[in-house]
């Protein structure tokens, strides 16, 4: 943020902003790499302020990307970048603590640290200048292409990683040690901290990792994801209210975190595992609360429909006088009831994913969803209202060929017969808009050996889908841009040395076609190229309490086209998160 008379307006319009006095306590700049409409949407970086603030010892301000006139003024003035709560200048706080979501937010990254005035390397950091870290799933799943920028990383979920970094950064703080001691202390008392200069990378001459060697006794070889149990923690809610978020003035409320069907290509699928969802008596309760004050809710989950007792819920939110929205629902859970509340509520349009047109490309992925699933959770929905419906798809899966593509247009034909058919006697046909995207393998889950499909080839079959499709007319098709995936996949699966590539992108003011000219590694080499089962990847170090060789498991059963069983927490011990759960119980 930057001061002016619109940072005044915008705090005015919140509900449940906190402002503190910073006597005695740790400040922290919570930092949201985007714009503050987006920001302000993201129910994670709400829980983290929440968290921080509740502590007396510590004073949490919000710090958002400033954008259009905002970035002008910014810029212009000199004054650096500012929180939005205080005004105060980015390198004053004790913690500049980023929320990473997304890894296309990574170059603004640098963009805010140029703002802020702070050195962009941890090396070049010097006492008198904050610590810089960050949080959040991008890292936890593999912060490497970020090591140099960041002092430190928190890996795992915030309900259970704050608090026991908290205490020990407290104690740093009182006892003023210096920088370099201060990571070494962190890094041994805090087993969820990461600390990337403790650690010396090694290189076969091929570029495969061939040693990662701890420079200090407190490094330790592994850093373990820590998760809060959900029988311990209540519903996340929205803390904070603005009409300036994509939200608007709605409350989200999270009714689970993770999810049981094992789609081999959901980084969230295995690394929030086990999958916890509230329960309903928990959850109606909370709903209820929220009723009291807000009238507008949004209920998030990985997937809404397979929350038990989800019609109940969005039922009650009905009989009290308000509305829902609902994140994302699965075809083969989609009940007539819970979409006529959808309707009810006001809903216009219902997202359904396939993923894959054919049956068999849904096999390898895992998703457990045949083509007469499909058509008839669209045919409940038709038969409900006039709703629109979304379908999302993705392109370049692993041994995906052509037919599978072609497969993708007669499923989305027998869908429009269909909802032609049923609008009949209606006098109004549904508008069906498809949303395709390209396949980025992601860290720790059974896709991470295969490499991206190339973007010549994406290219080809997004020019052919979009050809074929405006032949039916009706449906309305985004895609999303092959090259900027490419960039997202290198920023995912790549080690440090990436971190060159997107400081060169930023010295040539996003140029990535620059950058890569000017690197000394070429980027195809983590995007493009198919990985050993027995290589050592940039993210092995960290602990999820997955077992690779479940992972290999499954990467092999997608090779066969097979399914595997769906996650039955406490049930199975097949990938090893329950059983390391019953250890440190």
């Amino acid at each position: 943020m930057i001061e002016g008379d619109g940072d005044v307006e915008r705090f005015a319009l919140e509900k449940g902003a906190v402002r503190k006095d910073w006597g005695g306590r740790i400040s922290v700049a919570l930092v949201y790499p985007n714009a503050y409409r987006i920001g302000m949407s993201n129910l994670g970086l709400q829980v983290v302020y929440s968290l921080l603030n509740r502590r007396e010892d510590v004073v949490a301000e919000r710090v958002f990307l400033p954008e259009g006139k905002e970035m002008s003024l910014c810029v212009d003035a000199g004054k650096g970048l500012l929180s939005l709560e205080s005004l105060s200048p980015l390198r004053r706080f004790d913690l500049v603590a980023f929320s990473l979501s997304f890894e296309n937010d990574y170059p603004n990254i640098l963009r805010m640290l140029a703002l802020g005035k702070i050195p962009y390397l941890s090396e070049d950091r010097e006492e008198h200048h904050p610590f810089v870290m960050a949080g959040g799933i991008t890292v936890f799943l593999n912060p490497e292409p970020l090591a140099p920028f960041f002092d430190f990383f928190l890996l795992g979920e915030a309900e259970a990683t704050l608090e026991g970094f908290l205490v020990a950064f407290r104690e740093i703080k009182a006892h003023s040690v210096d920088r370099r001691e201060a990571l070494k202390v962190l890094a041994g008392a805090v087993k969820s901290l990461y600390v990337p200069s403790l650690y010396r990378i090694g290189y076969h001459k091929n570029g495969t990792i061939q040693s990662r060697e701890p420079l200090d006794p407190a490094a330790p070889e592994k850093i373990e994801v820590l998760r809060p149990k959900f029988a311990e923690t209540p519903a996340r809610t929205s803390t904070l209210l603005t009409p300036e978020s994509e939200f608007a003035d709605r409350v989200l409320i999270e009714l689970g975190r993770g999810c049981t069907r094992s789609c081999r290509f959901c980084a969230a699928g295995y690394v929030y595992r086990p999958p916890r969802v509230h329960e309903k008596a928990s959850l109606l309760k909370t709903v209820s609360e929220v009723l009291e004050k807000h009238k507008s809710v949004g209920l998030l989950s990985a997937c809404v429909s397979d929350i038990p007792g989800i019609e109940e819920i969005t039922g009650l939110i009905l009989r009290e006088g308000g509305r829902f929205s609902v994140s994302s629902l699965r075809a083969d859970s989609l009940t007539q009831a819970l979409v006529e509340n959808l309707r009810d509520a006001g809903q216009k349009t219902v997202a359904v994913a396939p993923e894959a047109g054919s049956e068999r490309l849904r096999k390898v992925v895992n998703k457990h969803l045949t083509r007469e699933q499909i058509v008839d959770a669209v045919s409940v929905i038709g038969a409900a209202g006039d709703f629109s419906v979304r379908l999302y798809f993705l392109i370049g899966l692993p041994t995906e060929a052509q037919a599978d593509v072609s497969e993708v247009l007669e499923l989305v034909k027998t869908i429009k017969h269909h909802l032609v058919k049923q609008a009949a006697t209606r006098g109004r046909i549904r508008q069906i808009k498809l949303s395709i995207n390209c396949f980025i393998p992601k860290p720790f889950t059974p896709f991470q050996w295969f490499p991206m499909d190339t973007v010549p080839s994406l290219k080809e079959k997004q020019k052919w889908l979009k050809k074929a499709i405006g032949r039916e007319g009706g449906i309305k098709v985004s895609f999303d841009l092959p090259k900027w995936a490419y960039v997202q996949a290198l920023l995912s699966l790549g080690d440090r040395r990436v971190a060159s590539m997107l400081l060169l992108s930023h010295v040539h003011e996003e140029d990535w076609k620059k950058a890569f000219m000017h690197s000394e590694v070429n980027p195809d080499f983590f995007v493009y190229r198919s990985k050993g089962l027995d290589e050592t990847l940039p993210w092995d170090f960290i602990d999820h309490g997955i077992t690779k060789k479940h992972l290999i498991k499954e990467y092999k059963l997608a090779l066969k086209g097979e399914e595997s069983d769906i996650c039955r927490v406490g049930d199975c011990m097949r990938c090893g998160v329950c059983a390391q759960e019953r250890e440190r119980d």
